[in-house]
This record gives structure tokens, C-alpha cells and sequence, in this order.
């Protein structure tokens, strides 16, 4: 017996439990919590607005919808067991057998978003493609769908630890995801690895569409200074002259509105998707390098990771579920005013401020002279 006794700071697998003083605790006890209380917040504000405002009710949004409910998943069922957990030092205090449910929750959440995050850069990539027939197909069946295939593919993650293929490290201080060689593999391809690589590509394709508009909407019709000078001071002639660039000019300006709609629409796509797929890679790439690399570095009997580097990797993962719904509000308007007024207890005629919002902002656009641009 004297020789299995372990220290009181350290598990079987050697983990080291980290001891905090009061100040230390209260530091990290009011971050932890900040970051959960906030991550609920933003994504509950999310799930409100589209669900009850009649104008953000669009299929496109049901996308949105699943990935806040995504980033609330883990901030109500996550994040609070890593909170105590980190508060305590890293000791895992619930259990073996909620180790596994908790391993579970874990990865079918934070998969569900990083999904949807893709499945959102393939929509506005078709959105922006093919602008004809792709609002045809955007159905609320269809989204419906989509969403569907990307729970069940992320609860598929979770299922091989609880049928034997590879088992969770999981001792009376620890509870770590199965460290198998081949399920760490899969696990980070599917969950990381390949959806941030058709994020990468989706974000190019629509980048390159907005530089081939940006390269299109040139107004050639404008008259040039020195044509101008070499118009005769004939009377006729210089009212002809002007006659017919203001016809000209116009005739162009109503050619290239639509186009110059779809240029902005497709930059707008681009910037938003640009910084969606930036802060998903800044908060989740040093998490998941970490966790394919930690088997072959230190086996699969356990992590050799101090305990602070995998801490701080998963917390700046789980922000990324924080910034989800702010980074959308800020680029959608409408989802700017809803916060806005549900924020200000504000609820009533919320659909018809919209609907006025709306109208002001496209009579500005109507009114504000196109060659701007």
C-alpha cells in the first residue's frame, strides 16, 4: 500500500493538480464565469431575435440559429464543469462515469459549431455563385436538413469511447478524451481539419468572386477632362454634346446598378466570412495542434501537457462560441437593431422597426448617387 500511494497534488497517470491561493481563485473563478455568463448571454440574444422577429425568420438564418444553439450547448453544459474543474487546480471531482457523458457533451458541442461555421461558409459561397438559382433551393427543408447532418455527424465523433473502440483516460483526478492514435486522428480531422479547410477555400472562392466585380464596375461613360476641352463652344453642338453624356451616363448607371448590388453584396460576404473564418482559426488551431500532436508525444496512457497549456488552448477555443453571435450583429443590421431593443426592453413593434429601418436605409441607397463608387 505504501508503495501505490500517490502524493496529494498528483493522479495516477502523473498529472500534476495545480493549488491556488484565494486571490488566484477569485481571478479565475470571475474570468471563467464572465466568459460562460456572456457566451449565454450573446447566444441566447441570437436564438430570440430570429426565432421572434418576423423579418429574420429567413431560411438562411435557421444556420445561424443552430450555431448559437451550438455555443450555448457549451456554455450550459461545458463550460461550468471546466470552470470547477480549473478552479480546483485541473482534479476532475464528478465521477467516472459522468467523465465519459462530459467527454461526450464536450466534443458533440464544439463539433456542432465548427460545423456549422462551415456548412454557413458554403451557403453564402452558393448564396454569392449563384445568385439565380440558389434561392430557389434555399428552403427551410433543406436548411433543415443540412442541420440535421451536422449534429448527427458530430454526436458520430462521440460514439467509438462508449462502444470500446478507444477508451477516455479517465482516473479518480483526471477525465481527458481517448488518446488512440487512430481515433485522435479521425476525431481532429472530422471535428477541425477538414471543415477549416473548406472554410479556407469557400472564403477564397468568394474573395476571388468580389475582385472579379470589383475589376467589372468601372464606369466607362464618364467624359475624360481632355474630351471635355475639345468640345466645340458652338452652342448646338456643346448642348448636344452634354445631351448626349447625360444620357449616356445615365443608361450606364441604370446598367450597373444591379451589378454594383451584387458587387456589394459580395463584399460584404467576403469581409464577414474573412473575420468568421480568422477568429474560428486564432481561437481553435493551437487547441487542435495540441491534441493531435499530445499522443505522440507523451502515448496514450495519459497527457504530459502542463496543465495551464491545455487550459488556456481549451478556453481559447470556448470563446470562440463568444464571439460567434457578435461578430454576425455587427455585419447584419437587422440582428444590430433586434439586440438593441431587446437589450433596451424595447419589444413592442419590433417588426414594424425593422420594416421602417429597412425602408430608410434603401431610400438613402436610391438617393445617394451611384458613380461614388
Amino acid at each position: 500500500p505504501a508503495a501505490t500511494a500517490l502524493p496529494a497534488n498528483e493522479s495516477r497517470c502523473g498529472e500534476q493538480i495545480l493549488s491556488y491561493g484565494s486571490a488566484e481563485k477569485v481571478v479565475i473563478g470571475a474570468a471563467l464565469s464572465l466568459i460562460t455568463l456572456l457566451t449565454v448571454a450573446g447566444n441566447c440574444l441570437v436564438v430570440i431575435s430570429v426565432c421572434f422577429v418576423k423579418k429574420l425568420r429567413q431560411p438562411s438564418n435557421y444556420l445561424i440559429v443552430s450555431l448559437a444553439l451550438a455555443d450555448l450547448s457549451v456554455a450550459l453544459a461545458v463550460m461550468p464543469f471546466v470552470s470547477v474543474t480549473d478552479l480546483i487546480g485541473g482534479e476532475w471531482i464528478f465521477g467516472r462515469l459522468f467523465c465519459n457523458v462530459f467527454v461526450a457533451m464536450d466534443v458533440t458541442c464544439c463539433t456542432a459549431s465548427i460545423l456549422t461555421l462551415c456548412v454557413i461558409s458554403i451557403d453564402r459561397y452558393l448564396g454569392i455563385t449563384r445568385p439565380l438559382t440558389y434561392p430557389v433551393r434555399q428552403n427551410g427543408k433543406c436548411m433543415a436538413k443540412m442541420i440535421l447532418c451536422v449534429w448527427l455527424l458530430s454526436a458520430s465523433i462521440t460514439i467509438p469511447p462508449l462502444f470500446g473502440w478507444a477508451q477516455n483516460v479517465n482516473d479518480e483526478k483526471v477525465c481527458l478524451i481517448s488518446q488512440d492514435f487512430g481515433y485522435t486522428i479521425y476525431s481532429t480531422a472530422v471535428a477541425f481539419y477538414i471543415p477549416m479547410s473548406v472554410m479556407l477555400f469557400m472564403y477564397y472562392q468568394i474573395y476571388k468572386a468580389a475582385k472579379r466585380s470589383a475589376a467589372k464596375h468601372k464606369f466607362a461613360g464618364f467624359p475624360r477632362p481632355e474630351e471635355i476641352e475639345g468640345i466645340s463652344m458652338n452652342g448646338v453642338v456643346k448642348l448636344h454634346k452634354e445631351s448626349e453624356e447625360c444620357t449616356n451616363l445615365s443608361r450606364l448607371l441604370k446598367q450597373d446598378k444591379k451589378n454594383i448590388s451584387i458587387f456589394k453584396r459580395e463584399q460584404k460576404a467576403a469581409t464577414t466570412l474573412g473575420i468568421v473564418v480568422g477568429a474560428f482559426t486564432v481561437c481553435w488551431l493551437p487547441f487542435f495542434l495540441l491534441s493531435t500532436a499530445r499522443p505522440f508525444i507523451c502515448g496514450t496512457a495519459c497527457s504530459c501537457i502542463p496543465l495551464w497549456v491545455e487550459r488556456t488552448f481549451l478556453w481559447l477555443g470556448y470563446a470562440n462560441s463568444l464571439i460567434n453571435p457578435f461578430i454576425y450583429a455587427f455585419f447584419n443590421r437587422d440582428l444590430r437593431t433586434t439586440y438593441r431593443n431587446l437589450l433596451q426592453c424595447r419589444y413592442r413593434n419590433i417588426n414594424r422597426k425593422l420594416s421602417a429601418a429597412g425602408m430608410h436605409e434603401a431610400l438613402k441607397l436610391a438617393e445617394k448617387p451611384e458613380f461614388v463608387l
